[in-house]
């Protein structure tokens, strides 16, 4: 009998806790309803601010001198001295001897060609007294026409043989003058192989040099930014090295970032066909800073030969233009305008130059006004929405109007 009674037990314990369900729920109160509000989308606007814009164009290339050459004897012999300069990274100056080949050999030859001209003039004022007599004989009738004519042939050699040996000493004394090979130019020693005691030939190279008083650097330009640019593209400056593009360049070097500045003083002659690229060339004065250690003004970093540079070319300047994070304009050539109610108006815009990050605007916006250069949410024109001023630059809040 118990048995059979534990499962009605149960089941009025269940209906129980059924019915005490029901009733908490039965005597909850009812929630208040309020009426949704949709907030607004949030926008990132930044205010413009046109003013003058001056066009940069970046390209990139490496330092090489402006001249460099072979430094060759022009005579042959057993070297006597060596300048110390002359070792590879050595400087110079203009006019400094470099090098001397033992000169014995070139000074007997200016000895017997000085003793050759000696002998030619005095052959050859023999030959004008002879002609002279025979002049004067044949007015007397007393010397034939052959002997006179005889008398003019030996001056006419004789004064042949004079400027002959004379011509002979003057390149005698230049073959002793070139015993001594001096520096065409300021400059330094690339590399060398040379040394006391060793011959060396006409003609042969003995070290490699180049000046230090300009550095070039070639740069490759689109055709695409030529417009940006002042170029001379006939050539050289119209009027003077002065008036090209200024240039400004940055390498690392020494672990810090370097800048040196110079300007574009030519293009080259033809665009590639392949990279559509004009190459123009930016000379940078006084790369070693040679001019300024001279003047006891110090000495800057070095724009060495090879090293691969950074370059800003400066171009053309506009009035009034903005700049804009290239993801603010649309692809049909406009932007949205925050204006002061926070809605949003389409605005057609002059874009007057697209680069991989930045827009150069030239009209179609006023000074102050709000653009929109994020966007949360799908934004059409004349709807309101929450602006959120950033930094131009970074993109980070600056303030926000909710």
């Amino acid at each position: 009998m118990k048995r059979s009674a534990q499962p009605l037990v149960a089941a009025a314990v269940l209906a129980v806790g059924v019915a005490g369900v029901f009733a908490i729920l039965a005597m909850r109160p009812t929630p208040e309803e309020r009426p949704q509000v949709k907030r607004a989308p949030l926008v990132e606007v930044m205010s413009v601010e046109p003013g003058p814009y001056e066009f940069v164009v970046r390209a990139h290339g490496t330092v090489v001198p402006r001249r460099e050459g072979d430094l060759v004897p022009q005579v042959s012999g057993s070297v006597q001295w060596v300048s110390p300069a002359l070792a590879s990274g050595g400087f110079f100056g203009e006019g400094e001897p470099l090098l001397r080949i033992d000169p014995a050999d070139a000074e007997v030859a200016v000895e017997s060609a000085r003793a050759s001209v000696a002998r030619a003039q005095s052959e050859a004022q023999r030959a004008r007294r002879e002609l002279s007599r025979q002049r004067t004989l044949a007015q007397r009738s007393v010397a034939s026409q052959t002997n006179l004519d005889d008398a003019l042939n030996a001056e006419r050699v004789a004064a042949a043989s004079l400027r002959e040996a004379e011509a002979r000493r003057v390149q005698a004394e230049r073959d002793l003058s070139r015993t001594e090979i001096k520096a065409p130019y300021a400059g330094r020693v690339r590399s060398a192989d040379i040394d006391v005691g060793e011959f060396v030939a006409r003609g042969t190279s003995v070290a490699k040099i180049y000046a230090v008083d300009f550095a070039e650097v070639r740069l490759p330009i689109p055709d695409s930014d030529l417009g940006f640019l002042d170029l001379p593209l006939g050539g050289g400056p119209g009027g003077g090295e002065a008036d090209g593009p200024r240039v400004l360049l940055r390498a690392q070097f020494g672990g810090e970032e370097q800048m040196w500045e110079g300007r574009v003083v030519r293009t080259e002659g033809e665009i590639d066909p392949r990279s559509r690229m004009v190459h123009v060339v930016a000379e940078v004065e006084d790369p070693y800073g040679r001019q300024l250690a001279s003047a006891g003004s110090g000495s800057s970093t070095p724009l060495a030969a090879g090293l691969f540079v950074e370059a800003d070319i400066y171009g053309r300047r506009v009035e009034r233009a903005s700049e804009l994070p290239r993801i603010a304009v649309r692809d049909d050539a406009t932007v949205f305008v925050v204006n002061e109610d926070n809605v949003v108006r389409e605005r057609p815009i002059e874009i007057l130059r697209t680069q991989s990050d930045r827009v150069i605007v030239g009209g179609g916006l006023r000074a102050g006004e709000r653009v929109a250069v994020g966007l949360s949410e799908v934004v059409v024109d004349g709807m309101t929405v929450r602006p959120l001023a950033v930094d131009p630059q970074s993109r980070a809040p600056m303030d926000a109007n909710q």
